[in-house]
């Protein structure tokens, strides 16, 4: 599409041309921006406009755009798709739309009922950034001619001694580091982050004061194709045997009861268990979808002393010294160590879930990480 008229009055007196690290002058320089449709990609789309370069935003359509039409919470469908374009018109620039519904099918939605099924907890959000956004849409934007690609992610990119390096967001309420482990050197020295060093409550004034619609636009959910969180209807129609039943079975061989299908259940689950008759509570402590049953404990059988990854990807070369480990989105890191392919804990780490990740860090610089493949009892 041609873009618009751009908007008369100036922008807001925020930070610009700093935050895409590019050599001047900007006006040489062109950047492709992720559009999602969301106010963060929307601001930042405004501040790579600021910066005088020719600025390019970019949504691909990931899954079906027809259901999609008049959702909240969601992203890159239906009325996403018509905000990030007349966020564009607003502020001036190009704006293109890719079909990607059937790679991002293959190879997230797929990934994410197969992982189900395989009794892992999966994290689609990771596989969405390593193939279709930090993979395809960088040849598309290497295509464009773009010096960069920006996104709206919560993360910090800091120029080292060795090259680009990853951080923490300084807002830790926003913090995406977690979601970006696998993100390559290659990757991250073309990415940009302008809005790692903001606080939510002033990108959300920046879009406010532009006028943009998306200003007060709630945030998208952790799994964007999944209607109303109910990711077992997602399975289930990827899957149509997710919910076969079994046993659920204490760890002393005591079978308590039969389950629902092993995708409504998730090492660490307390609750919906649907046991009646026992004095302390349990928890699930591993799943074994060979013979389709869910194994249950006491919170103390949670506790591993260390856990096998797998895939792992290192951001800067090896890191052999004392690191942090956060092994959940939600969780807190904690003191670590790697021994070859195993991450080791200080102390026992309680409710760590094949399928997750284990993200390294070193302070607040993200080392990589890698895929939790298997844990070792304390």
């Amino acid at each position: 599409m041609n873009p618009s008229t751009p908007l008369s009055r100036p922008l807001p007196a925020v930070p610009s041309a700093a935050d895409f690290q590019l050599p001047e002058p900007l006006s040489a320089r062109k950047i492709v921006v992720a559009m999602s449709g969301g106010v963060d990609s929307s601001v930042v789309a405004a501040l790579a406009a600021r910066t005088g370069a020719e600025t390019i935003g970019v949504t691909l359509q990931l899954y079906d755009h027809g259901a999609a039409v008049g959702r909240t919470g969601s992203c890159c469908a239906g009325q996403d798709i018509r905000d990030a374009r007349a966020v564009a018109e607003r502020i001036g620039i190009a704006h293109y739309v890719f079909d990607y519904e059937s790679r991002f099918r293959e190879s997230v939605m797929e990934d994410f009922a197969d992982e189900y099924m395989a009794g892992r907890t999966p994290i689609p959000c990771v596989k969405c950034n390593m193939g279709v956004k930090f993979t395809d849409l960088f040849t598309l934007a290497r295509e464009l001619g773009a010096d960069c690609l920006a996104t709206g992610h919560y993360v910090r990119r800091v120029e080292g001694p060795q090259g680009a390096q990853l951080h923490r967001a300084m807002d830790d309420a926003r913090d995406q580091s977690y979601f970006l482990f696998a993100t390559t050197q290659d990757q991250l020295d073309y990415l940009r982050f302008p809005l790692g060093g903001m606080p939510k409550g002033e990108v959300r004034e920046i879009a406010r004061e532009l006028g943009l619609g998306v200003a007060m636009k709630p945030d998208s959910q952790d799994i964007c194709f999944v209607p109303d969180g109910d990711y077992a209807k997602v399975v289930r129609k990827l899957r149509p045997d997710a919910d076969d039943d079994g046993e659920i079975v204490h760890i002393d061989g005591r079978v308590l009861g039969r389950h629902r299908g092993l995708i409504h259940y998730t090492v660490g689950q307390r609750k919906g268990l649907e046991i009646g008759g026992l004095t302390d509570p349990v928890y699930v402590v591993r799943i074994e979808p060979e013979q389709k049953r869910v194994v249950v404990g006491p919170r103390s059988a949670l506790a591993v002393s260390a856990a096998r990854l797998t895939d792992i990807n290192w951001l800067g070369g090896d890191f052999s010294g004392p690191l942090l480990a956060k092994v959940r989105s939600m969780a807190r890191p904690v003191p670590a160590r790697m021994e070859g392919d195993r991450l080791v804990f200080d102390t026992p780490e309680y409710g760590v879930s094949p399928g997750q990740a284990a993200v390294l860090y070193d302070e607040e610089r993200v080392l990589g990480g890698g895929w939790i493949k298997e844990t070792v009892g304390v």
